[in-house]
């Protein structure tokens, strides 16, 4: 996993309408970049709403926002549309991003291990550096965007 302190990767992926994303395009911005499970998931329905209902306070205070799972671009373009979400999602189906940032491992699902995506968020800075990263349990999906907006006051 990429720490505190590390340089974000430059090129993050394909969003859901096939442009693509890189981290030069939030240059001068913080980046949000949150890793989820599945699209139309309860807990992943709950973080990208949370997100939703705060997107325009995050972006007062400097933020963007960029989503990402395994799911094809198709299945984002649908969360999207039912969510109302105004932010992109990467449509990650070959992994690259979630393996190279750490969002994929082993994970215990009702006592059986499985390999998954790690609930991950990281928040990087104007500079294209990791300052904050929350994972798993940390990331509480109802409050999310407000765990975001406290943690750099």
């Amino acid at each position: 996993m990429l720490n505190i302190g590390d340089k974000a990767p430059e090129i993050l992926g394909k969003d859901e309408q096939g442009r693509d994303i890189r981290l030069s395009d939030y240059q001068g911005r913080k980046l949000v970049l949150y890793f989820y499970p599945k699209d139309n998931t309860s807990g992943c329905t709950a973080e990208a709403c949370s997100l939703r209902d705060h997107y325009d306070e995050l972006q007062a205070r400097g933020y963007e926002v960029v989503g990402v799972s395994k799911d094809s671009a198709a299945s984002h373009v649908k969360f999207k549309e039912k969510h109302a979400l105004p932010f992109p999602l990467i449509a990650d189906v070959d992994l690259a991003l979630l393996q190279a940032m750490g969002a994929w491992g082993e994970k215990t699902m009702y006592g059986k291990k499985t390999m998954g995506t790690i609930r991950t968020t990281f928040v990087i800075d104007e500079e294209g550096t990791i300052e904050q990263i929350f994972v798993g349990k940390q990331v509480k999906t109802k409050e999310h965007a407000e765990q975001i907006l406290a943690e750099k006051g």
